[in-house]
């Protein structure tokens, strides 16, 4: 075992990054603009961490791996049996069960953002079913860090702060920071394909690596869970622009209840349902809720800096196939499809996030008329194309929010001709 207090990672830079797939089963984040991290989800694990906007992912993945460190090490997003649902009504929260196919164990997963803070959540209970593996399972953490867009470049390192063993990764001006109420019992930084978790556990089902860094590559972080005090813990993962405000941000957040947290978040989302009418619960075979799933989807794909900036997938397709030579993904704004998901909003009675839309839309327009083809949230153009229905369809939406008696401000004499 490494145990050395300067000990550093081998098999730089890993393998060539890729990202992961695009087949989301849901995203999150806090409705309120202070918290300014989204996250999604797929074959039961979190893919994509966003921050500081809407279309900048920093991650790849995060999943626990599982092993009794004697015959087995199991993936959760490959070897375990998944189901989604949705605890509450008109909000993003998410309950995760993965499950052993044998039934001997299963994780269950309750994800949000802290709903004031860029800190993603997770409360984890492992259920164990099976009597002769009670005592014996290790739960691990795996995160493979993507931060500012790239898989490479990224450095990595534990610390020990405020009585906390953490895992850090940084790359340009973003931090990430992991860490565990129950805390890790031991913790490394590995390149991958070479020296990261996955391999270690892999190779003899036991964590027999505990490297303290590694320099710029394509790192993972892996921390085991110390599950002594009992088998229910909350993972963190908070992102910033220096390291000590984002350790700040995760203390901050683990030091509150995960339960006063989930209903701060559920009471942010609840509020956006704006009028009763637009329930259709009658209407509809599930009760209305995939309608209203769906309107929070939409609400969530906002940017909170550029407000009325909606991406159109926080997703990369194909993503298991595409490097950091692949910047766009969907987690860019095509006028068409802002214009789809603003209309679909105003049919749910929500008026302030279209008229954002268009304004924001106004804002890059060019003196032609045209827009761009898709773009960055910030309105930097990312291919220049020209297509006439992104054109047409922003006269669409001012027309639209003007029938509904929405005030365009100077844009009204326009919709009056």
């Amino acid at each position: 075992m490494n145990t050395s207090e300067n000990s550093v990672a081998f098999g730089a830079p890993g393998i060539e990054p890729r990202w992961t797939s695009s087949a989301k089963e849901g995203l999150g984040t806090a409705y309120h603009t202070s918290c300014r991290v989204w996250f999604t989800l797929s074959h039961g694990i979190v893919n994509e961490i966003y921050y500081p906007t809407v279309d900048q992912p920093n991650t790849r993945d995060f999943q626990f791996l599982i092993s009794d460190g004697e015959t087995f090490c199991h993936e959760e997003k490959r070897d375990l049996q998944h189901r989604i649902e949705y605890p509450e009504r008109d909000c993003v929260f998410y309950r995760l069960t993965n499950s052993e196919p044998g039934g001997r164990y299963r994780l269950i997963k309750h994800i949000l953002t802290d709903p004031h803070r860029s800190v993603v959540l997770l409360h984890t209970r492992l259920e164990v079913l099976d009597k002769s593996l009670r005592g014996k399972l290790r739960l691990y953490a795996l995160l493979a860090p993507h931060l500012a867009r790239q898989g490479a470049g990224n450095s990595g390192w534990c610390s020990e702060i405020g009585g906390h063993n953490l895992l850090h990764a940084a790359r340009k001006d973003v931090q990430l920071v992991m860490g565990c109420s129950r805390g890790f019992s031991r913790r490394s930084i590995g390149y991958v394909g070479a020296s990261d978790g996955w391999r270690d556990l892999m190779d003899n089902f036991k964590m027999d690596w505990e490297f303290r860094k590694a320099g710029e590559g394509n790192i993972a972080l892996t921390g085991e869970i110390d599950l002594q005090g009992g088998d229910e813990f909350a993972i963190a993962i908070a992102l910033g622009r220096t390291c000590h405000s984002t350790v700040a941000k995760l203390l901050q957040s683990l030091a509150e209840p995960f339960e006063v947290h989930r209903q701060t978040y559920i009471r942010q989302w609840q509020r956006t349902v704006i009028n009763p009418k637009y329930d259709f619960s009658q209407h509809t075979s599930d009760g209305g809720h995939l309608y209203r799933l769906s309107r929070c989807i939409l609400l969530a794909h906002e940017d909170k800096t550029f407000q009325g900036a909606l991406v159109a997938s926080m997703s990369i397709p194909w993503g298991e196939t595409k490097g950091d030579n692949d910047l766009g993904g969907y987690h860019l704004v095509w006028t068409r499809d802002l214009v789809q998901s603003a209309t679909a909003l105003l049919a749910t009675g929500q008026t302030g996030t279209p008229l954002r839309a268009l304004i924001w839309l106004a804002a890059i327009q060019e003196a032609d008329g045209r827009f761009p083809q898709n773009s960055w949230i910030n309105g930097n153009a990312f291919w220049c194309g020209v297509q006439l229905d992104e054109i047409a369809v922003p006269i669409l939406l001012a027309w639209r929010l003007h029938r509904e008696g929405v005030s365009l401000g100077r844009f009204n004499r326009v919709c009056d001709r």
